[in-house]
């Protein structure tokens, strides 16, 4: 498997399907930085604006569902084990 992007672009919602998609495999690297940020105590909304790309200034609501959707599919995805093994099969 190709090495994921480091800063892909981000939908305004991520995934929910209960199988790992294209989008969770191009997305790992901004799981993995929604995860780090969490866990030291980032501002969401810092967050959502440096690896969401999202200005929470600008678009409160959007921020804010990108930055919410993507942590819960960020924690789903170690919940299931393949963000840290790297397995993508279903």
């Amino acid at each position: 498997m190709p090495k994921p992007p480091l800063d892909p672009e981000v939908a305004d919602v991520a995934p929910d399907d209960p199988i790992v998609t294209p989008y969770d495999q191009q997305h790992v690297v901004t799981y993995m930085r929604l995860l780090q940020a969490e866990s030291e105590g980032a501002d969401w909304r810092e967050v959502a604006r440096l690896v969401l790309h999202i200005d929470p200034e600008r678009q409160p609501g959007r921020a804010r569902d990108a930055y919410q959707s993507h942590l819960a599919r960020a924690k789903w995805m170690t919940e299931q084990g393949r963000l840290l093994r790297g397995t993508w099969s279903n």
